[in-house]
């Protein structure tokens, strides 16, 4: 298979707070993977080191073969690489339409077929062309959510970087938010590297998943270990407890 994001040994420091400590993984083209763990544990910084958002002071990134040195990212990198953040409300710009924060990434990539990109991200979230001249206050957190993958699909990238993507809606937003991130994922063949605290959802999005705590990477998996219960690390045991509702249905 071919790798499409590699990271190894990543460390990122703030001041004297370590929020990586050499963390590894591997994420190979056309999966979606898994990173969970308690709240500081670095399963969100390191997505936002991916993404230039965080400062690496040590380690490697690779993202389709290719070196990722610096916070600095070219354009061709958020071409194929885009993140879908945790609050849609806080992510979309409260005084610009839909349309206005959709057009923008095609702007500055200066994409000229911009009226049909448009129309195909909003119908593939499942928002009509109704939606373009609204404000984000007017829409559900679940469609503000909607806008928010569709903005990242604009660009036509082949990886998606999701930090939570559904943590702060309703249960059965979640749901049909989860369920439309697969379908696209499948229809795209886009590389998923999800963050969530919620073992239900990792196992129900991702083949693979990398368990964090304190910034490293403590155990390595599938999501058929996790659910027959094949885990080596107590730590990852207590965060199945903890996790509420965790079911996953087999076929």
């Amino acid at each position: 298979m071919t790798v499409a994001v590699s990271v190894e040994n990543l460390s990122v420091v703030y001041d004297d707070f370590r929020a990586l400590d050499t963390a590894s993984v591997e994420v190979e083209a056309g999966e979606s993977f898994g990173l969970v763990g308690e709240s500081g544990s670095g399963k969100s910084t390191l997505l936002r080191a991916i993404a230039g958002l965080a400062p690496v002071s040590d380690g490697a990134i690779r993202v389709q073969g290719r070196e990722l040195r610096g916070a600095r990212r070219n354009k061709a990198f958020y071409r194929s690489v885009q993140m879908v953040f945790q609050d849609p409300y806080g992510s979309l710009h409260p005084r610009q339409t839909i349309d206005r924060q959709l057009v923008e990434p095609l702007a500055i990539h200066g994409i000229s077929d911009g009226e049909r990109r448009i129309l195909k991200a909003l119908d593939e979230v499942g928002l009509g062309s109704g939606f373009r001249f609204r404000y984000p206050h007017q829409l559900s957190g679940g469609q503000r959510q909607r806008v928010a993958i569709a903005r990242a699909l604009i660009l036509e990238p082949s990886i998606l970087l999701l930090d939570e993507p559904t943590s702060a809606l309703d249960a059965s937003v979640q749901a049909e938010v989860l369920n439309l991130l697969e379908q696209v994922r499948r229809d795209r063949k886009l590389t998923f590297l999800m963050v969530s605290h919620d073992l239900g959802v990792v196992t129900h999005m991702c083949g693979r998943l990398a368990v964090m705590q304190g910034g490293r990477v403590v155990e390595r998996l599938t999501s058929a270990d996790l659910v027959a219960g094949r885990i080596a690390e107590d730590y990852t045991r207590n965060l199945m407890v903890a996790s509420k509702g965790f079911r996953r249905k087999t076929a």
